[in-house]
């Protein structure tokens, strides 16, 4: 009863066909399309008209301090620490409170991702694989996001590293303007992730050329005046 009381309360706020894709794609079948990007650490980040945000404190994640994250982020103390043991490289963000509001995370090596997409993203000599970025609701919208990237690229580099990588979710459009916004390149490669029932998993890697992208790009700015030649 419980189950069939949640479901109403969806169907009422998002309406029925939002809660049959929704429902689709958590027990059913979902396909994820994740497009490789990659920049390198020292090219300058491009202008961009992101808000200010509260000082903040930048902390190195470890299996010891991972419970800041459990006012913002409560489901996800216990992988906090997960990574932290495993010797990932972390950094999260702390506000007055001692409470985490960011966080983000980079891999010298091969990293499965274990808990969520299930598949392994290689890794090459000279990279790091990025992922787990996150900002509380409070903070979107704001500088951090540009932030804590420039922060990790810095300290990765001291591990030897030349170049980022990652990968974004092609359904993601705020993600993936922000990799325009940080300047990635894309690699021309997409992971297929695929989930069937929401147990089984299936996955391949598909090429394409030119962009998926461009579309996203803000037109340039018409000029002030017309010329009167």
């Amino acid at each position: 009863m419980k189950v069939l009381g949640k479901l109403h309360q969806h169907i009422k706020r998002k309406g029925l066909r939002a809660t049959i894709r929704v429902v689709w794609r958590r027990y059913v079948f979902v396909h994820w399309e994740l497009l490789w990007m990659k920049r390198d650490l020292v090219s300058p980040v491009p202008p961009h008209q992101l808000k200010p945000y509260p000082p903040l404190r930048m902390k190195t994640i470890t299996v010891h301090n991972a419970a800041a994250f459990a006012r913002h982020f409560g489901d996800r103390v216990s992988t906090m620490e997960e990574l932290a043991a495993e010797g990932y490289t972390g950094h999260m963000y702390l506000d007055g409170n001692g409470d985490a509001v960011a966080f983000i995370w980079g891999s010298t090596r091969a990293y499965l991702d274990r808990h969520f997409y299930g598949c392994t993203f290689p890794v090459k000599k000279g990279e790091f694989f990025e992922f787990g970025g996150e900002l509380a609701r409070a903070y979107w919208g704001t500088t951090l996001s540009v932030d804590l990237q420039l922060q990790l690229w810095k300290a990765m580099r001291t591990q030897g590293c030349n170049t980022v990588v990652d990968v974004c979710d092609a359904h993601n459009i705020p993600a993936m303007r922000l990799h325009l916004r940080m300047g990635y390149q894309e690699q021309g490669r997409i992971q297929h992730v695929y989930r069937l029932f929401g147990r089984w998993r299936f996955f391949r890697e598909t090429r394409y050329s030119g962009t998926r992208l461009d579309a996203l790009r803000k037109p340039s700015r018409p000029p002030a005046y017309a010329s009167m030649a």
